[in-house]
């Protein structure tokens, strides 16, 4: 099995696909909102505050044509698309881009800009150069084994003046305590935390000028400590990570937390242009 066969299985082994499309219809007949489908597509540490945080930092009248890579469920792409982006999603995972659809089928919240969903690798996107205005990243660089050729990619892609918006999580200074399992990864194979100052090394050497950059961690902290008592009420969710994660979520959420606490992991904000 190949690297990227076993990334997709990390994701696919809990996923209830069918399951996930008979409670949104069965909850919400007239169509789910945004936020009632955060709990579910919004998986990155934030969850829908994030995002719009994220997308304040592009200008719809300059960055109209964007890149999505590792979209996963999709909460991102919806969340521009309201706001007039036109969203391309990348994931590697084909089920999550059949179920990004259909999720996005089922929203009561009509896109304002078409979406299209493309299974590839962000090593070799399948994109001409200069074809977009801005690529996001938001909780999917660190799966990736070769960031610089990431970098490179996106660099080749964006036109000029273009864009590059990250949302991700970095390593801290006490990485060795990192637990597992975690969201992105079961063991250290699927994870490849980068040093704020590599990453930022990494976009300065494919020419790129950053902009904006912010520790999140502290609100990564406070929001993942909010979400931590609401898993540990005994009020069933319609929609919760557990749909996606099945039960090790328990530990995943758990583990989170307890890595952003002892400093572990860090949560960052970049903004830059090439």
């Amino acid at each position: 099995m190949s690297t990227q066969q076993r990334l997709a299985e990390h994701y696919h082994q809990g996923l209830r696909d069918n399951a996930i499309l008979s409670q949104i219809r069965t909850h919400y007949p007239d169509g789910s909102t945004l936020h009632q489908l955060a709990p579910l597509d919004q998986l990155h540490i934030g969850g829908i505050a994030a995002s719009k945080k994220l997308l304040s930092q592009l200008d719809l009248s300059q960055h109209k044509n964007v890149l999505d890579i590792g979209s996963g469920l999709g909460g991102l792409m919806r969340q521009g698309a309201t706001l007039g982006f036109q969203l391309t999603g990348l994931d590697i995972t084909h089920r999550f881009n059949v179920l990004n659809q259909a999720l996005t089928d089922l929203s009561a919240s009509p896109a304002n800009s078409p979406l299209r969903w493309v299974t590839g690798d962000a090593c070799s996107l399948p994109f001409p150069e200069n074809t977009f205005d801005a690529v996001l990243f938001q909780h999917s660089l660190m799966n990736m084994p070769d960031p610089a050729r990431v970098i490179a990619e996106s660099r080749r892609v964006l036109r000029p003046g273009g864009q590059l918006v990250m949302h991700e999580v970095v390593s801290g200074e006490n990485l060795a305590d990192l637990r597992y399992p975690v969201p992105w990864a079961a063991s250290p194979e699927h994870s490849h935390l980068l040093t704020m100052s590599e990453l930022t090394g990494l976009l300065e050497a494919n020419s790129f000028q950053i902009q904006h950059s912010e520790d999140w961690s502290n609100t990564a902290l406070e929001w993942r400590q909010r979400q931590r008592k609401k898993e540990q009420t005994n009020t069933v969710a319609v929609l919760s990570p557990q749909w996606v994660f099945g039960e090790r979520f328990l530990d995943m959420g758990k583990n989170l937390l307890d890595n952003l606490a002892n400093n572990a992991i860090n949560v960052v904000e970049i903004s830059a242009r090439c």
